[in-house]
């Protein structure tokens, strides 16, 4: 399965990317999180400000490379995102390396009336994905090397 959360990218520097995650009650997962009260759940916000900051690093990497959350720190939820929302996804990159990139994130409710909210901050770490070697030999158990 598979979930798409970067809806439109509204704003790009070279150190800061703003893109924008409508959530409507079509989406899957908001089937059972939580009946009568659906909410848009923590895990799904925090990936998407991690497409948003690899929305920002792909620019960058003429060799194509997957970059992936390698950490996450001092991340805090302080409101929900609810059906109808839109949530706005801020990455400011503050350090980049061969083998990471590090980004402060905002993730900001914005209801279709009314003020927006903050929802999700924090710290990220992104890394290039590690390509899975195929040239060690598989042996049997007991097998002679």
């Amino acid at each position: 399965m598979h979930f798409d959360f970067l809806d439109r990218i509204v704003e790009r520097t070279p150190e800061r990317v703003v893109t924008l995650k409508a959530v409507t009650l079509a989406e899957e997962y908001l089937q059972d999180h939580f009946e009568g009260f659906e909410v848009l759940p923590g895990v799904f916000m925090l990936e998407s400000l991690v497409h948003a900051a690899r929305a920002l690093i792909a620019t960058d990497d003429p060799s194509c490379v997957r970059w992936v959350l390698g950490s996450a720190r001092a991340v805090r939820y302080a409101s929900f995102v609810r059906p109808g929302e839109t949530l706005r996804c801020e990455a400011e990159l503050s350090k980049h390396e061969e083998r990471s990139a590090t980004f402060k994130i905002t993730g900001t409710a914005v209801p279709i009336v009314g003020e927006t909210r903050a929802c999700c901050t924090g710290r990220i770490t992104l890394r290039p994905l590690a390509p899975i070697s195929v040239s060690a030999k598989v042996t049997s158990p007991g097998s002679a090397p």
